[in-house]
C-alpha cells in the first residue's frame, strides 16, 4: 500500500508550495484539503479527473474515514494543509488514526506564515547582539496552552515572537506583552499572507489591539513582534560570525 502524505501547502501563494508537494499533487487520485484555509488556486496542479473533497464542513472522523477508504482502494491520496502541518496543522489525531489503521503516511513540509512574513517584510528574525530566538505561540482559547507556556512569560524573553490563533483576544495579549517589551516595540500584524488580499500592517505595540479591531483581522492573522523590526533600517554595525574576517569558515 503506497502512504498518505500529508502535505503543506504553505501560507497560500500557489508559488510557495514546495516542489515536493507539488508534485504531489499533480500525481494524486484524491486529494482532501482544508478549503476554508487553503486557496482553490493551489488546486490548479491537480489532475482534472482527480477526486477533490473539501473538508471545512466534514468532522474529523468523516475525513479520516474518507482517507483511509481511499488508502485502501490503492489511491494516491494527499491530505492538504495550510502552511507546514507540523504547526498548529492538528495532524496528531489523524496520524494516530492512520497508524492505528496500518496505513503508512509520510509528511511533506511546508512554508509557514511566519516565514513569509519575515520575507514579506524584508527583515532576519536572527540580528546579532540584539535577538537570537524565535518562538513561536498562540495565547489560550479554546485550546488552553500549558501554564508554563503562558504568553505573559513568554514575552520577558524579549525574542521575536511570532503569534498564531490569537486575533480574537488581541487586547489581552497586548496586555500580556507590553508587560516586557517596550510599548513602542514594532508590531506587525500580517493578515492572510500568500492570498490576494494580503494585508501588512506596522504599528508601535501600545495600538496593537485597536488597529487588529479597527480593521476587523479576525481570521488568519499572524503577529509578529521583534526587536527586529525596531531595527528595520538601522544602521547596524551588529554582523554575523559567518562573515568575520577573523575566523576561517566552511559554509559561506
Amino acid at each position: 500500500m503506497q502512504p498518505v502524505y500529508i502535505v503543506g501547502a504553505g501560507p497560500g501563494d500557489p508559488d510557495l508550495i514546495t516542489v515536493k508537494g507539488r508534485n504531489l499533487l499533480i500525481k494524486a487520485d484524491v486529494i482532501v484539503y482544508a478549503n476554508s484555509l487553503i486557496p482553490d488556486s493551489m488546486l490548479q496542479f491537480c489532475r482534472s479527473d482527480a477526486e477533490i473533497i473539501p473538508t471545512a464542513s466534514k468532522s474529523l472522523e468523516e475525513i479520516l474515514e474518507i482517507i483511509v477508504d481511499r488508502a485502501r482502494s490503492q489511491k494516491l491520496v494527499v491530505r492538504l494543509h495550510d502552511g507546514d502541518p507540523s504547526l498548529y496543522g492538528a495532524i496528531q489525531e489523524q496520524i494516530v488514526s492512520l497508524v492505528e489503521a496500518e496505513i503508512p503516511f509520510e509528511i511533506i513540509p511546508g512554508v509557514s506564515a511566519f516565514q513569509l512574513a519575515a520575507a514579506r517584510l524584508q527583515i532576519e528574525l536572527t540580528v546579532p547582539e540584539l535577538v537570537q530566538t524565535i518562538i513561536l505561540t498562540r495565547i489560550s482559547g479554546r485550546t488552553q496552552v500549558p501554564e508554563r507556556e503562558e504568553l505573559s512569560s513568554l514575552s520577558a524573553h524579549q525574542a521575536s515572537l511570532c503569534l498564531y490563533l490569537s486575533a480574537h483576544h488581541v487586547e489581552n495579549v497586548q496586555a500580556k506583552l507590553i508587560e516586557h517589551y517596550p510599548s513602542d516595540t514594532t508590531v506587525a500584524i500580517c493578515y492572510r499572507l500568500g492570498w490576494e488580499d494580503e494585508k501588512i500592517l506596522t504599528v508601535p505595540l501600545s495600538e496593537m489591539a485597536s488597529t487588529t479591531i479597527k480593521e476587523n483581522l479576525t481570521r488568519t492573522t499572524l503577529f509578529v513582534i521583534s526587536p527586529a523590526l525596531n531595527n528595520l533600517r538601522s544602521s547596524t554595525k551588529e554582523r554575523s560570525q559567518l562573515y568575520s574576517s577573523h575566523y576561517q569558515r566552511l559554509f559561506r
